[in-house]
């Protein structure tokens, strides 16, 4: 069966294809999205909806110097050879010119975190004291009309969506509560913050541009003649026409032969949606494109637990708080535990070269009554919200516990006295005020999470442990997704094996060979690339279709 033919055709609904589809709708292309769940968002809808945008627009008003010369320097600095020089400048150039498009023409307004720092602020060039980091105020999903109800919710934050990343613990030391009587009207009114003010604007600016979406089916095949794109085929047998696709499908972290055959390191625990299996990927494949960043993901430490849907929760805030270390199997701390998460997942790499095996893994966090009684533990997503719970007397049964740290050894199989032993010695170092092993605590990042009565100051993340009961909650490596796919060049436009353009194929999102190499610039730095990356696309797949005076100043 063939359904009308399309402009341009985009498979995924996350905030890289609908920034896609919504920028080809307004140059004036006729548009689909396909989306494989029977919702819309992807992991996107799922996320804190933060993009990372350097220069951006709205931090003069905060006082935030920036220039893009310090942006380049700043991935430059982390890239360890893996991040392409022209790649970055369109990344950086894109950004500022993406958000200026999107807040002229569409409901998608952003406003900076204030002082959310880069996620390695002492690198050269880096916005240590934030500015970089946008979100989008909360969004009345009854603007949505019929669409309200066909977005992805988060198993993470749903049902408390009515508040932004902006309100809580990560952006303000003492958070200042949302009023109860503001978190009723945005509860009745349906608004909505995070990932689905993100998503929810960007659906409403597709929407009043024609935009059309096929929800349920996936992309199968892409038909190509003479080398470049004529149509696709679904996963439902529809063949669609068009000359124009953007692949935007997420990752390949639900897909273990993939993960198998690419990733640098063992991700056991993805925390992403369960339809990036890697339809993008092996439709690139097919098609002959180049791969790049295909050992990397977007990587998370995860604690699996019965708390949500998933049975998994990103393990972020926790870690960084005074009162907790992590442990591996001979009983050691191996990392500073307050690094970023993308950071962290390196430690879950080193191998043992005795064993062949995983030097940190298993691994455990490893608190106490004490701690528990004053933090609790992953009973709340967001440390100092509006919305975190009261928790119970004694952490649920799935946490490891003993009376004494040589019981709680023994249940864990870590040898005796080696867990007593790294307590001691990491008491010592906090009364010290310094983590001689690892540097917790020294980077500006450590100390913005953490306690946050003591955001800027040692004290936010060192803190000695001391008394029992002693509980041990086991860490996986996660990821929020892959960062491999298809090559593409600084327009979005996928290259084959000898560097040149596939006519009329695109990637943006997670489905494409990431610009961002093995490192991540700060929050948002997910979601940022994969809508300018997304916009980029977008802008030159409709100007293909567009009358010759204008095809002739874009390349084919």
């Amino acid at each position: 069966m063939t359904n009308k033919a399309y402009d341009v055709v985009v498979l995924g609904s996350g905030a890289a294809g609908m920034t896609a589809a919504l920028t080809a709708a307004e140059h004036g292309a006729s548009v689909l999205v396909v989306e494989k769940g029977e919702k819309l968002g992807g992991t996107s809808a799922w996320s804190g909806g933060q993009i990372w945008i350097p220069c951006n627009p709205h931090q003069q008003a905060y006082g935030k110097d920036d220039s893009r010369e310090k942006a380049l320097t700043y991935l430059e600095s982390m890239s360890n050879g893996l991040i392409e020089p022209a790649m970055a400048e369109a990344y950086v150039d894109g950004g500022v010119e993406m958000v200026a498009f999107l807040e002229q023409n569409t409901p998608v307004q952003f406003m900076v975190v204030p002082h959310f720092p880069d996620y390695h602020p002492e690198q050269p060039g880096a916005a240590s004291r934030g500015g970089r980091t946008l979100e989008c105020a909360v969004y009345p999903y009854g603007e949505l009309g019929e669409w309200r109800d066909k977005v992805e919710v988060s198993p993470y934050y749903w049902p408390h969506v009515y508040f932004t990343v902006g309100e809580t613990s990560l952006a303000q030391a003492v958070p200042d509560p949302l009023p109860p009587e503001e978190a009723r009207r945005r509860a009745e009114n349906d608004e909505r913050g995070l990932g689905h003010a993100l998503v929810g604007r960007l659906l409403r600016g597709c929407l009043d541009r024609g935009v059309e979406f096929l929800l349920g089916t996936g992309g199968k095949d892409l038909v190509i003649e003479n080398g470049a794109i004529t149509g696709v085929t679904l996963d439902d047998g529809t063949r669609l026409d068009t000359p124009n696709l953007v692949i935007a499908t997420g990752g390949f972290e639900h897909d273990e032969a993939f993960k198998t055959a690419f990733l640098r390191g063992p991700l056991t625990s993805p925390v992403s949606i369960r339809t990036n299996t890697g339809d993008g990927l092996r439709m690139a494949m097919k098609a002959g494109a180049m791969l790049s960043s295909m050992r990397e993901a977007w990587w998370m430490p995860v604690v699996e637990a019965p708390l949500n849907p998933m049975g998994r929760m990103l393990f972020t805030g926790e870690r960084t708080l005074p009162g907790t270390i992590m442990v591996n199997r001979t009983g050691k701390r191996f990392t500073n535990e307050a690094a970023n998460y993308n950071a962290f997942g390196a430690a879950f790499h080193v191998q043992d070269l005795n064993t062949c095996s995983w030097a940190n893994l298993p691994a455990w966090c490893v608190f106490n009554q004490s701690f528990y009684d004053k933090w609790g533990f992953l009973d709340a997503q967001l440390i100092g919200t509006a919305d975190a719970g009261e928790h119970t007397k004694t952490p649920a049964d799935w946490i490891a516990r003993g009376d004494t740290l040589d019981e709680l050894s023994e249940t864990l199989g870590i040898p005796a006295g080696a867990l007593e032993a790294t307590v001691a010695r990491w008491n010592t170092m906090v009364e010290n005020g310094r983590d001689e092993d690892f540097g917790r605590g020294e980077s500006y990042y450590d100390l913005y999470w953490g306690d946050p009565a003591h955001k800027g100051s040692k004290e936010a993340t060192l803190g000695k442990l001391e008394g029992g009961p002693w509980y041990a909650a086991e860490v996986k490596s996660g990821a929020l997704g892959t960062k491999g796919g298809p090559k593409t060049d600084t327009l979005g436009r996928v290259i084959d094996l000898d560097g040149r353009p596939i006519g009329g194929l695109y990637a943006a999102g997670n489905a494409m060979g990431s610009m961002m190499g093995m490192t991540y610039g700060g929050g948002g730095g997910t979601l940022g690339p994969g809508m300018v990356f997304g916009y980029l696309a977008g802008r030159h797949a409709a100007q293909r279709n567009v009358g010759a005076e204008v095809a002739a100043q874009v390349p084919a």
